[in-house]
């Protein structure tokens, strides 16, 4: 079992050590973001955990995919959503 890591934003180290892994994939990365995503707690802003995940890891690996991965989060979260259904019709 993986120790508990001391950032709030990577509780599990999940981000952390998947830069570590050498040779990880960018479909690796993905299913690792999940996990993370997931496991993060409720307390914690999913959002300003993206935003400083991404600018701790981006500077020192930006050619990493976790970084791609991240970024792809960021824009995802920045993404206006669209409402569905009988909300979104005209009146």
């Amino acid at each position: 079992m993986m120790a508990q890591c001391k950032d709030p934003n990577d509780h599990k180290g999940l981000i952390r050590e998947a830069y570590r892994i050498e040779g990880i994939t960018l479909p690796e990365c993905r299913s690792i973001f999940l996990d993370w995503a997931l496991s993060l707690p409720a307390e914690r802003d999913q959002s300003q955990a993206l935003i400083d995940l991404h600018a701790a890891y981006s500077q020192q690996d930006a050619d990493h995919p976790m970084t791609q991965v991240l970024a792809e989060g960021l824009q995802s979260a920045q993404a206006p959503k669209r409402r569905g259904g009988w909300r979104s019709r005209d009146r």
